[in-house]
């Protein structure tokens, strides 16, 4: 097999197991602020979401962009996914650099240089699998695949009106299918979705239907004869409404037959925000499912300044978390101290970030430096919405155990 080295930041930039964090006591020898993962509710995420997807007889591909953490996709695989979803090229080379070879690109595939990277993929061995929504894209990746010698599996993107990319309405997908069975350089390998794009009076409605939409697609498609492989896969699922995908790919006659495949990201760490928000609705939904996910991504970060009463200055910012909604503080401890020995932040309110520091509303007393119950050099862990948008900050994350012992870190690739 040919190696593929990733594009990467300096190495000084990077994390591996050995730096001088890991083996260390998060609260008293790792520099802050740190973005941190618990090993706990990561290895309960793991298993709960493959063993979601197995029970409804489907494939698990996580969306590797939420994260860019080849050592969490690691784990991901050897909890029994099915391969990783990527969003660019680049991406793609440094998952398959870093052992995936199953990869699915979950967007069109444009641009020279892109399909460039794209044929060394599949030359140095990847199984790549890519989107297409369009005659143009189509009859170009033809052109540069059969150049190469090469059959590339291609995914027709099925979309919706006012949504993002794909083909709108259902007799483009079946004249793209034809057009894609036409070529030599192509293989139609099946549909693709994403149902996050679905909005409307009634959400819930409008997923189940543009899932059975996916599903009658891939039948049609297949009595027609133009699927280039012998199980065809039909996918879509974000993180928010998987389990209306879930059931609707489950409950679609393409068992034996067709490769349902399921695609969130951010359950592996899940959040203290609109997916623990989407996690209720899907407990509504489904009470059988019992606990759900857990939140395992925090950052910790230190109290700075002390400037006036009734508010606490915290190293923390845009630079290190996302802002989908003003981080949450979840808990605190003295620098040096234990985590047995929780103090509290009830109370606290985060209402305003800057570049690097977060404006922390103290209930009354908390802030008066005479009574000091709060200091500078407290440790703060924030809980965060979106993870996506918090990993994209780091160039390494720590894994930590129950006592915010560093037990590895892990390098991102952005």
């Amino acid at each position: 097999m040919t190696h593929i080295t990733p594009d990467t930041s300096p190495a000084w930039q990077g994390g591996h197991k050995g730096t001088l964090e890991t083996g260390r006591d998060l609260l008293a020898d790792v520099s802050l602020p740190a973005a941190v993962i618990h090993e706990a509710p990561l290895a309960h995420n793991l298993t709960w979401m493959q063993d979601f997807a197995r029970r409804h007889r489907a494939e698990l591909a996580p969306h590797g962009k939420t994260t860019m953490t080849p050592a969490l996709f690691r784990r991901q695989l050897e909890a029994g996914a099915w391969g990783i979803t990527l969003a660019t090229l680049p991406q793609c080379r440094a998952a398959f650099a870093e052992g995936a070879t199953r990869l699915l690109l979950a967007n069109q595939l444009v641009g020279h240089a892109n399909m460039a990277i794209a044929v060394e993929l599949v030359r140095a061995g990847a199984e790549l699998y890519v989107t297409v929504d369009g005659h143009a894209n189509v009859a170009e990746l033809g052109e540069v695949f059969a150049a190469a010698g090469l059959a590339l599996p291609v995914l027709i993107e099925v979309g919706v009106d006012g949504g993002r990319c794909g083909c709108r309405r259902d007799e483009d997908v079946m004249a793209l299918a034809r057009d894609i069975a036409a070529r030599p350089g192509l293989m139609l390998a099946g549909l693709e979705g994403y149902e996050g794009v679905v909005h409307g009076d009634d959400p819930e409605a409008g997923i189940r239907a543009y899932a059975e939409r996916l599903v009658a697609g891939v039948r049609r498609i297949a009595q027609e004869g133009l699927f280039g492989v012998e199980a065809p896969i039909v996918t879509a699922s974000g993180s928010a409404w998987y389990d209306l995908i879930a059931e609707a790919f489950r409950d679609g006659g393409l068992e034996g037959r067709f490769t349902p495949v399921l695609r969130p990201g951010c359950y592996v760490v899940h959040d203290h925000g609109i997916y623990r928000e989407a996690q209720r609705g899907v407990l509504s939904r489904r009470p059988d499912l019992h606990e759900g996910l857990r939140p395992a991504l925090e950052v910790y970060a230190q109290v700075q300044s002390l400037p006036e009463p009734g508010l606490a200055i915290v190293a923390l910012g845009k630079r290190d978390i996302g802002v989908d909604q003003l981080p949450e503080p979840l808990a605190r401890y003295r620098e040096g101290g234990s985590v047995a020995e929780p103090l509290s932040v009830d109370g606290w309110r985060v209402t305003k970030l800057m570049d690097q520091h977060a404006f922390i509303a103290l209930p009354e007393g908390a802030g008066d430096v005479r009574v000091g119950d709060v200091r500078v050099g407290d440790i703060i862990a924030f809980g965060a919405s979106h993870p996506c948008l918090t990993f994209d900050k780091w160039r390494r994350i720590h894994l930590v155990d129950e006592r915010l012992n560093v037990i590895d870190t892990w390098a991102t690739y952005f």
